[in-house]
């Protein structure tokens, strides 16, 4: 078993008025049916209310510290503007308690400052990017991400996703300069059941531990394959099938992250 030492973490509370109660449905729907297997229990924990549009535009704002999210891979940073308002945001690699940052198209391109991608430098790295003009990030948001600014042509940037997928957006979309923090998250090791209980996960149960009634690969005599491809309860395929069919935006994507 492994886990992370937080020294970037400098601070133990939430901020009060940033969080909120977090209801969870243990992967039942309203009807009170499972439709999620295997989750429930868990610690209980408070929702941290992340900025991912940084639309305060033009209000510079203080690093007054990195804390731990537990809802998420990577670790958030509360900032103070100077108005008075505070915010959390993803804390990127490299982001320091005092340090200044800013959300505006004439900011530097330093780490944690947020720009239109018509603003930043060809080849630049950044995360929590908007797929829709103030919509809010969407893509690269866990800890260690970073996508790659590769080209602008017309109204739309072509940007290369950790996946190697390269997709257009729009250049009016908004992206933060740097790379997510908390690098070494990929590097934990669960090692105990119990550790993944904790985050909410209950034990999954191969199939063809199952009887027949209740799964494909059920029953037998002794071990066996299942006699078939690997399914679903529902008889879906599991393994290698294609899954992907949205067409809307299928021009959007300039390189698919499945092909070398």
């Amino acid at each position: 078993m492994s886990c992370l030492d937080f020294k970037e973490i400098t601070k133990d509370r939430p901020e009060k008025s940033l969080t909120k109660r977090l209801t969870r449905s243990g992967g039942r729907n309203s009807n009170g049916r499972i439709t999620t297997r295997f989750r429930g229990g868990g610690a209980k924990r408070r929702y941290r209310l992340v900025d991912f549009r940084r639309e305060k535009l033009e209000v510079p704002a203080t690093v007054a510290a990195v804390e731990y999210d537990p809802n998420r891979s990577a670790n958030i940073a509360l900032l103070n503007y100077a108005d008075g308002e505070k915010r959390y945001i993803l804390a990127p690699v490299g982001l320091r308690v005092g340090q200044k940052v800013l959300s505006s198209d004439e900011a530097d391109i330093t780490t944690g400052n947020c720009l239109t991608l018509k603003r930043i430098p060809l080849g630049t790295g950044i995360h929590n990017i908007e797929l829709r003009p103030g919509g809010g990030g969407k893509i690269v948001r866990s800890a260690g991400g970073t996508a790659q600014l590769m080209a602008r042509e017309g109204e739309y940037a072509q940007i290369k996703l950790p996946s190697g997928e390269v997709r257009k957006v729009h250049v009016a979309c908004r992206a933060t300069i740097g790379q997510v923090g908390n690098v070494d998250f990929e590097n934990v090791t669960v090692g105990k059941a119990g550790r993944t209980r904790h985050r909410g996960r209950r034990p999954h149960v191969r199939g063809a531990a199952m009887n027949p009634v209740d799964h494909p690969h059920g029953g037998g005599e002794g071990r066996t394959t299942g006699g078939r491809n690997p399914v679903t309860p529902w008889g879906k395929c599991t393994k290698g099938m294609k899954t992907r069919s949205n067409p809307r935006t299928d021009m959007y994507i300039v390189k698919d992250r499945r092909k070398k």
